[in-house]
């Protein structure tokens, strides 16, 4: 493996990927992430047999079934209730990752998974429709503490120039779980109406290979310092993921941010909304945390096959369409993983928006004009993959990357918290209202979506800098102009005047600082 650090013509130096690295974002991102894109897609496929399932329920206690609305609304609240819990498990981020750190919350989380996929296993065994509204709740309330916590933890241990990479692995794993979902919903694997119970409960599996594994890896370097202020356990966490690396110039940019932070404590998320100095970041986690979801994707990921057959696609193509739209998925996710490097996060959003509000147009005016011109069907769903494609290769991971670079470790842990909030209720409402929304105005639905997009895209271009390749103190001074308060620069003491090098943004002593400092005392 190559040198972890490597300095470069310019004095600057760049972090290597590492297979401690590559492993724990591999790991933290299959046994968590993964479960929200396969909890997304999963009540796609079988979603006639629950219905039916519902309905034979209630004629068995009752004597008699119920009309198709209700039978719409019961299943729309087991889509949505899924939001629901990830809203209740993204209120919970803040204290979790305080009591029990990044890697801890993530382990202790897993119990959530193991409960939510006995009670859908069982449901049907048991006669019982709530064990599956019961078990989506359990299951979105580990998607909502993993959605936060996974980018959190792959932020804090990645070196500045492959933040925006690791942070994007968790992407390409939300995608994989949707593909995953897609494939095992085909009518040749877990598709027929005797395995849905199994199909539901199988999150239990990428979990227990994750609560086997993780606990060897360690906590976050920054929290063990600047939380735990545990310097040796800090050390040996920096070892692990820089094998190969002088630690010392990490350890003193992680020391910058502390002494900036040494008078300000962890703040709350009312203190959040009350900080003038982090105003703009804030609304920042706002927009594009609730234009993820409000995009529309939601609605294409729970929804799909309706999609398609309101396009005309013959009912025995559907489930192979939808596996098709799941590959792309996939594609365009690593295509965004593997370039965020170098076009940066602003680019991605701008065109991934931007690209998703135009094929959010498209559909509309597909789904009008298919009657008269037959072509359109392919059109409208041409755009349903543009919609896709256009969110995994930006939107999908950015917005989470973004949450935790924009602020300090002091406020970062409610931040997490604001943009969960926001984002599990934009998801929330769309899971929920787009069945009715599509009934009431028909293809019109989607110019809401092409708005949102648009709107966002906006936003990402007048006003969000680019943060690529900077660390988490520059990017806080980035803001303060906006934000109309003062550099957060202080005059530094002895100790901090010492001549800094960059070197991968951090800084690291340069050979004869100890004698100047010395001789600065005497």
């Amino acid at each position: 493996m190559a040198e972890e650090v490597l300095i470069e013509p310019n004095g600057k130096s760049r972090g290597h990927l590492t297979s401690s690295l590559l492993a724990v974002a591999f790991l933290s991102s299959f046994g968590s992430s993964m479960l929200y894109g396969y909890n997304l897609a999963v009540v796609n496929s079988p979603a006639e047999y629950i219905k039916d399932f519902y309905n034979q329920t209630i004629v068995r206690r009752n004597g008699s079934g119920v009309d198709k609305e209700t039978l719409t609304l019961l299943y729309s609240v087991t889509v949505s209730i899924f939001a629901i819990g990830g809203l209740v498990g993204s209120l919970t981020v803040g204290m979790q990752v305080t009591r029990f750190g990044r890697r801890g919350t993530l382990v202790h989380s897993t119990v959530l998974v193991f409960i939510a996929g006995v009670l859908m296993g069982f449901s049907r065994l048991c006669g019982s429709p709530e064990m599956i509204i019961i078990g989506r709740f359990i299951i979105g309330i580990h998607s909502g503490i993993a959605l936060s916590v996974v980018p959190m933890y792959l932020g804090e241990i990645a070196p500045k120039n492959l933040r925006g990479f690791l942070g994007l692995v968790p992407s390409i794993f939300i995608c994989i779980g949707v593909f995953i979902a897609q494939i095992l919903g085909l009518h040749e694997l877990l598709g027929k109406e005797e395995h849905w119970p199994l199909f539901l409960s199988l999150v239990v599996v990428p979990t227990f290979i994750q609560l086997m594994l993780l606990p060897w890896f360690p906590e976050s370097p920054r929290y063990l310092l600047m939380e735990k202020r545990n310097i040796h356990a800090t050390i040996t966490a920096l070892k692990w993921y820089r094998p190969k690396s002088n630690i010392q110039a990490e350890l003193e940019e992680m020391q910058e941010e502390q002494r900036s932070l040494s008078s300000v404590e962890t703040v709350s998320v009312l203190q959040l909304f009350r900080d003038p100095s982090v105003r703009w970041q804030l609304v920042t986690v706002l927009v594009v945390n609730a234009g993820m979801q409000l995009s529309g994707i939601d609605a294409i990921w729970f929804y799909t096959n309706a999609i398609f057959e309101n396009a005309g696609i013959p009912a025995q193509q559907i489930q192979y369409t939808t596996v098709g739209t799941g590959a792309i998925e996939v594609i365009a996710g690593l295509i965004g993983c593997f370039t965020i490097e170098r076009v940066g996060r602003r680019p991605l959003m701008i065109g991934g928006f931007s690209f998703m509000g135009l094929c959010c147009a498209g559909i509309t005016f597909s789904l009008l004009l298919q009657a008269h011109v037959p072509f359109m069907r392919y059109v409208s769903v041409a755009c349903v993959v543009g919609i896709i494609a256009g969110f995994c290769i930006g939107p999908a991971g950015v917005p989470f990357l973004m949450t935790g670079e924009l602020f300090k470790q002091s406020h970062r842990s409610s931040a997490y918290i604001v943009g969960g909030f926001f984002n599990w209720i934009s998801n929330f409402t769309v899971g929920f209202v787009f069945p009715f929304l599509q009934m009431s105005a028909g293809a019109f639905c989607y110019l809401v979506f092409c708005g949102v997009c648009v709107g966002v895209a906006a936003y990402v271009f007048f006003i969000i800098p680019e943060t690529k390749n900077k660390t988490f103190v520059e990017i806080s001074q980035m803001f303060d102009l906006r934000n109309a308060c003062e550099k957060e620069n202080q005059p530094l003491g002895i100790t901090d005047q010492l001549g800094l090098k960059k070197m991968n943004g951090y800084g690291a002593l340069e050979p004869g600082d100890m004698d100047k400092m010395d001789k600065t005392e005497k």
